[in-house]
């Protein structure tokens, strides 16, 4: 196994979940790690022991993987006729060392009783850093940028900012996780004879459990807690499904599945992703 190449790297931050935890970066998780913190150029078996010494050239070489997907979300709350949206999204990460780069966007159409409508989703451009606090615990600060690529007549027209931290335990094939974010809301209210819609700042909380399966298989459950961007409507709560498969050393699959447990937030949100890691 070549560290320089490893594809579970891409499921560390490719979740806001941070569910994924190879400190050393060498392909094999933390959990199951016999050999920690080996350095970045060394080959290293399935246990992440060093095998075998390449040149110290490739440690300035980055590694990124694009990622696509298909969604689905539908919704039926009690104010609103039933809704289904389904999209495609695209991601893009880059990595070096313990920083990366990420870039992500989604086209979308939706389908009701009464409201049709289609077009881009807003995009996302941000960047993260992973420190090693101990062999078990990983913190990832992150920060970005939310462009208003999404056109709608609610004035969702200026640019967000948001930032996060993310803080992950690993204890043997378990995994424990939490994380918060912070999004700074600039569009400006609708506010006429028609229309009373105020934004606000949000603030958003995930917490759960993992379960590393194998090598190739990680799973976990989470619950998940964010404040509306409305002012007046009520938090959306949910609880999600997380899993990652590996298929080889470049593919890899990403399913998640949440619930709605609150009236503001989608009934059943399904993703299922293809991702290629080089």
């Amino acid at each position: 196994m070549n560290k320089i190449l490893s594809l579970l790297l891409a499921l560390l931050l490719s979740t806001t979940l941070f569910a994924y935890v190879d400190s050393d970066m060498d392909g094999v998780a933390d959990s199951v790690d016999k050999c920690p913190n080996t350095p970045l150029t060394d080959l290293v078996d399935i246990n992440g022991c060093t095998k075998k010494r390449v040149s110290l050239i490739q440690e300035t070489k980055g590694h990124a993987d694009i990622i696509i997907g298909a969604n689905y979300a539908g919704s039926n709350f009690a104010s609103l006729n039933k809704s289904d949206t389904y999209a495609a999204s695209l991601q893009t990460d880059y990595y070096y060392g313990d920083f990366s780069l990420q870039a992500s966007t989604s086209v979308y159409k939706t389908d009701s009783n009464d409201y049709d409508a289609s077009g881009l989703n807003d995009s996302f451009i941000g960047a993260a850093y992973n420190f090693n606090l101990t062999d078990n615990i990983t913190l990832r600060l992150g920060a970005g940028v939310i462009l208003p690529t999404y056109d709608t007549t609610l004035n969702n027209n200026n640019t967000d900012y948001t930032t996060s931290l993310n803080l992950s335990y690993a204890l043997e094939k378990i995994n424990l996780f939490g994380g918060y974010s912070y999004t700074m809301i600039n569009d400006d209210d609708v506010v006429d004879a028609n229309n009373d819609y105020r934004y606000q700042d949000t603030n958003a909380y995930s917490a759960g459990i993992g379960y590393y399966f194998s090598n190739s298989l990680y799973m976990s459950g989470a619950y998940n807690f964010s404040d509306s961007i409305y002012v007046g409507i009520e938090e959306i709560k949910s609880a999600s499904l997380y899993g990652y498969y590996a298929i080889n050393k470049n593919r890899f699959l990403i399913f998640t599945y949440a619930y709605g447990l609150s009236e503001s937030a989608s009934d059943n949100a399904l993703s299922v992703k293809v991702g290629y890691y080089f």
